[in-house]
């Protein structure tokens, strides 16, 4: 699977940022790859990147049409496709991590053969997976769990993958949502996986390596949400992490998109270490990430050093404050 920057994201009409968190994670971490937004009537996301339209970008150079958002479900909206075919008919290929598939669209699969381009699918996997087997793997492998959906894990992740290597750490950032892969050119969206295989498929994914090495895996779901804990339950058990790190957003009191209360902290390292010493029975919580985007500063600071206190875990958020007090928490643990 090939995607070719740069890129212009495509955020539909979605509500809010969160909708959009493929196009806006794909804008923090790789920006050198993004010419520009187009953004439908109504869209209430913002990358905070040009605004462009389609000829203004293919002009800029853009090769490739993102689709960077996402509605309940994963599906393409039948309005967003008169937008896609225009995208084709101006020479990009598309690429797009929602459930739906491109060719399934008439108009588009016409277009893209007319025009000789791309549809690429990046949460749809060719690759054949075995299910999982549960036998020890040498190596070591880090997990991002959550309190919820859309919390951080993703950030925390890639966050701890850079300040790992920066430290001299041997680490390897492991892809399992299409945001990632899109940042990564490599990876698999697991909840596109058939169910059977998903353990499976997270084995395939943090293979053998050096007994040094560290799988840096990204999170999914939650144990807790009752829309996704059967992914987030078949990624803990194929990844089987030597450690894990607890992700937050403190200000919620419900699930996203559910009417299920938020679990504690306590609660998710408790269910996490329970049903990951299946396959790890060394399993152990190394930090607390925190998304504390709607606090102040001080604020900020004050609940982080709260929870630390509380766990005796450090507590960070990895896009403020940077991710040093658990990388610190490693090389106690683990050494480099």
């Amino acid at each position: 699977m090939e995607i070719t920057p740069p890129y212009l994201l495509f955020l539909g009409d979605v509500k809010d940022n969160l909708a959009a968190k493929t196009g806006l994670g794909i804008v923090d971490w790789r920006p050198e790859w993004c010419v520009g937004q187009l953004r439908l009537e109504g869209c209430n996301a913002d990358a905070g990147i040009d605004d462009l339209s389609i000829d203004n970008a293919v002009a800029k150079g853009a090769k490739t049409f993102v689709i960077g958002c996402v509605n309940a479900g994963g599906m393409l909206p039948d309005h967003w496709v008169e937008t896609i075919v225009a995208a084709v008919e101006a020479g990009m290929d598309v690429a797009s991590g929602l459930h739906s598939r491109l060719e399934e669209f008439p108009a588009i699969k016409e277009a893209a053969e007319r025009n000789g381009v791309k549809l690429i699918n990046v949460r749809h996997s060719d690759q054949k997976f075995a299910t999982g087997k549960g036998s020890k793997r040498s190596g070591k492998r880090l997990l991002a769990v959550g309190t919820d959906c859309s919390v951080g894990k993703k950030y925390t992740a890639l966050a701890m993958d850079k300040g790992m290597r920066e430290r001299g750490f041997n680490a390897t950032f492991a892809p399992t949502g299409q945001t990632g892969v899109f940042i990564s050119g490599r990876g698999i969206s697991l909840d596109a996986v058939i169910a059977d295989f998903i353990s499976g498929a997270a084995e395939w994914l943090t293979p053998d390596a050096d007994e040094n090495h560290w799988h840096v895996v990204e999170g999914q779901g939650s144990l807790f949400h009752p829309s996704f804990a059967g992914v987030t339950l078949g990624l803990l058990h194929g990844s089987q992490p030597d450690a894990f790190i607890v992700c937050h957003e403190p200000t919620r009191t419900n699930m996203r998109g559910v009417q299920t209360p938020l679990p504690t902290i306590q609660q998710v390292i408790d269910l996490t270490i329970a049903n990951g010493k299946l396959t790890n029975p060394d399993i152990r919580c190394v930090g607390i990430s925190v998304n504390t985007t709607a606090l102040e500063d001080a604020e900020a600071r004050a609940y982080l050093q709260g929870l630390s206190e509380e766990y005796q875990l450090p507590a960070t958020d990895p896009v403020r404050y940077g991710v040093a007090p658990i990388v610190d928490k490693l090389v106690e643990v683990y050494g480099v």
